[in-house]
């Protein structure tokens, strides 16, 4: 690019073709008196006869080079600073033997209410149909049935983090199921309380100090009432509103029966059969309202998507960046192409100059009469 003041500099550069025209076309020539030049028109011309333009193109290339430079090409180099204020989510997803309900649809496939679940949360982590995607915000993952496991750290790695949600089993033995809501809530409450308000975490993952945490969320999805677990729901929302963690809870399926697949103990086949859904609703909304979140109720899967997008509504980071752009001048600066260094374009101007009025006088001088 060049500096908008001196560009009109390039207009000078309309004069090279008379130059050119001077040069070349209107240049004199030196003669004697001959009788005939048919004889000497058959002899062969020599490498100076052949090469005999290159003195008058290193002028007209040097007026070119000092025309472009008068103009001041730059080369802008951007640098971008981010500041940012991002939200730590905790997604806490029930991988109870119930999830394994088939009350939800999937490009119209009957599908697990844990499937449709790792579908929509994937969007709204990455981006997908209603959904822009959490790219600013530390997102961690933690699923629960009978005891709450940590699969993923609050992070910036989304990618990773997806690929864990879709690992994500219904809880098959007998020992591990069950529904502890409690210790779901206060295991994500611990992992986001570790996270300062700068947070170290999102320092290392992105080299930017400038990047800080707004807000704590927590989503919890769930299907059940708390059955198991040492920790009561209602004392864990209490800490979380004491550690200044907002929680919104999903229940998840739809209301009354919900066809769940059974092994038929005669036949030893996989069936499917009408099972009461038992969601308690009255401790999710008490959890949620205690820390300044909201319950939802997902009976399909568009409700679930419709969901996750107020969710993305009502909690939006924060991004603010800064450009700054650093000018070289090229026609004082060199410039760097790989290993080659080319000089400015003053320089190389001199240089044409230089190399013309050297093979003017020596190698290309030309007689007089």
């Amino acid at each position: 690019m060049f500096l908008t003041s001196s560009t009109w500099f390039l207009l000078l550069l309309l004069l090279v073709p008379l130059i050119a025209w001077q040069l070349f076309l209107r240049r004199g020539t030196q003669a004697i008196t001959f009788s005939s030049t048919r004889n000497a028109a058959e002899l062969p011309r020599s490498w100076r006869q052949r090469l005999c333009w290159v003195p008058p193109v290193l002028r007209i290339l040097a007026v070119v080079l000092m025309i472009v430079a008068l103009a001041r090409p730059q080369e802008g180099r951007k640098q971008t600073v981010t500041d940012a204020e991002g939200i730590a989510i905790e997604i806490v997803v029930d991988r109870s033997g119930s999830m394994q309900a088939l009350d939800f649809e999937l490009e119209g496939q009957p599908v697990d209410r844990l499937t449709a679940i790792k579908d929509v949360a994937s969007k709204f982590i990455g981006g997908g149909d209603k959904l822009e995607g959490r790219y600013s915000d530390l997102i961690g993952l933690l699923t629960f049935a009978g005891f709450a496991d940590s699969l993923t750290p609050p992070t910036l790695d989304h990618s990773y983090l997806i690929a864990q949600l879709q690992n994500a089993k219904i809880a098959s033995d007998r020992n591990e199921d069950g529904t502890a809501i409690g210790d779901a809530i206060g295991l994500a409450i611990e992992k986001l309380s570790n996270l300062n308000p700068a947070s170290a975490d999102l320092e290392s993952e992105t080299g930017n100090p400038q990047r800080q945490v707004k807000s704590k969320v927590v989503i919890l999805l769930t299907d059940g009432e708390n059955n198991a677990g040492e920790l009561d729901p209602l004392p864990a929302a209490e800490l979380a509103k004491a550690m200044g963690i907002k929680i919104y809870t999903i229940g998840v399926g739809t209301k009354g029966q919900a066809p769940v697949p059974v092994i038929d103990p005669y036949s030893n086949r996989r069936v499917l059969r009408m099972m009461q859904v038992n969601i308690d609703e009255d401790t999710l909304k008490k959890v949620a309202d205690e820390t300044g979140g909201r319950y939802f109720r997902a009976t399909d899967t568009e409700s679930l998507a419709n969901i996750y997008a107020e969710i993305d509504q009502l909690e939006k980071s924060y991004v603010e960046a800064r450009h700054f752009v650093d000018y070289r001048e090229l026609a004082i600066e060199s410039v760097q192409f790989g290993w080659i260094a080319v000089p400015p374009l003053v320089l190389l101007a001199l240089i044409c100059l230089a190399a013309q009025i050297l093979l003017s006088e020596t190698l290309f001088r030309q007689g007089t009469a």
